[in-house]
């Protein structure tokens, strides 16, 4: 990467926002802060990742997607920098091309970029981006293979990304918030911390969100309306608010609009009433025990039924442990066909089930047909467990979405 945007003439240098890591969260407090940045009048640039139906995802303008005819352009244009690089270091692989490309093409259209990283952060091909703001959400084991078997081997990775003077904001908790804390002094950053600098109280507004009350250490907003379902969507609005204030960007206005037209597909989304439908890409236990939670009183007394897949290097008992709290009357398994190569096999997954009403359906939308036959029209049919499979789903119930 760093001899990528070299080639290129080193277009992310000078840009400003925020970069954000974490186990879980990352993708909606990108969404809060990007939306709060573009109330505010500033041209915004965000880079989510993954994608749900399309690559043009993930490089927007503010929140349009980069057109087929510019992302081809792109690539086009990227070309080279490539075929230079190749030689001395071996092809660049698809997320670092990327990276790379929306770097290049965001750079010369905006005011700030909001950044998600793709997998802990130390060597993610966007930690060459240094953009002034470093969002640790938080930290639990996800991606052991590759970032460590313990919280602070991995709290240290998404460390990384904290370059000399950020500002560090984070809702990490020990013992990994010890080892954010570290790498914030060793860097000379100020640092925010959700439950110490930063504060919130919530209450719950059932199927409309939650109103939140926040407060930094020398600002405050009250009663926010944060649209995003989900106990824990107060606390990434915290942490984008205080990016915001970071970057000097928070005006009361800004913050209070901002938060409330935030919109984040496939995470706790709501499709239809009669079932409710509801899709959440969250694809790890800690993820998904917080989705069985509030899904537990959202529902109330309806019945939920359970679409599942996941990639098979995930911890599927673990997560398969947490969707039995629903004690669903039915779980159908599949797979998405986009990652069907990586993707835990269904029958696989009934066998790890080990309870009944389970069945293994392919392709996706016939699973997702198999949960609705046993539907009621009071019951609420959840999409869960990976976001290549919601991302199907989803395409296959809002196709012009």
């Amino acid at each position: 990467m760093a001899a990528l945007v070299a080639e290129l003439g080193h277009p992310e240098r000078g840009l400003r926002g925020a970069l954000v890591a974490g186990t879980n969260g990352k993708g909606s407090t990108c969404a809060f802060l990007e939306s709060i940045l573009r109330a505010g009048g500033l041209r915004t640039g965000l880079m989510p990742k993954p994608h749900l139906s399309t690559y043009r995802e993930r490089i927007q303008v503010s929140a349009e997607p980069i057109s087929e005819a510019d992302f081809a352009r792109a690539v086009d244009d990227l070309r080279p920098a490539i075929e230079r690089v190749t030689p001395r270091l071996g092809e660049p692989t698809e997320f670092e091309i990327l990276t790379a490309l929306a770097i290049a093409y965001l750079a010369p259209r905006i005011d700030r970029l909001v950044c998600e990283v793709g997998m802990g952060g130390r060597l993610d091909a966007t930690n060459v981006l240094d953009l002034g703001v470093a969002v640790i959400t938080n930290v639990a084991l996800d991606h052991q293979q590759y970032l460590g078997d313990t919280i602070e081997q991995i709290a240290a990775e998404k460390a990384a990304i904290i370059k000399p003077g950020n500002q560090v904001i984070t809702a990490a908790a020990p013992p990994a918030l010890g080892i954010v804390e570290a790498a914030a002094g060793r860097e000379g950053g100020a640092l925010q911390r959700l439950g110490n600098e930063l504060e919130v109280t919530s209450r719950s507004l059932g199927w409309d969100g939650s109103l939140a009350s926040i407060s930094g250490p020398d600002w405050s907003h009250h009663d926010l309306h944060v649209p995003l379902l989900g106990s824990y969507q107060p606390l990434n609005a915290t942490l984008a608010v205080a990016a915001a204030h970071a970057l000097g960007d928070a005006t009361d206005e800004a913050v209070r609009a901002g938060v409330a037209a935030t919109r984040w597909p496939g995470r706790l989304e709501v499709i239809g009433a009669e079932p409710r439908i509801v899709l959440d890409g969250g694809h790890n236990p800690a993820g998904l025990k917080l989705v069985v939670k509030d899904l537990l009183e959202l529902a109330g007394r309806r019945r939920v039924s359970v679409v599942f897949g996941a990639m098979a290097d995930k911890d599927l008992a673990a997560m398969l442990e947490q969707l039995h709290q629903l004690d669903p009357p039915a779980i159908v398994f599949t797979r998405a066909e986009s990652a069907a190569q990586r993707a835990a096999p269904p029958a696989e997954l009934v066998a790890l089930w080990g309870g009944e009403g389970a069945s293994a359906v392919e392709p996706a939308t016939a699973a997702l047909e198999r949960a609705f036959a046993g539907a009621g029209t009071g019951d609420v049919v959840l999409v869960c467990g990976s976001l290549y499979l919601v991302g199907e789903v989803r395409d296959h119930l809002l196709p012009a979405s």
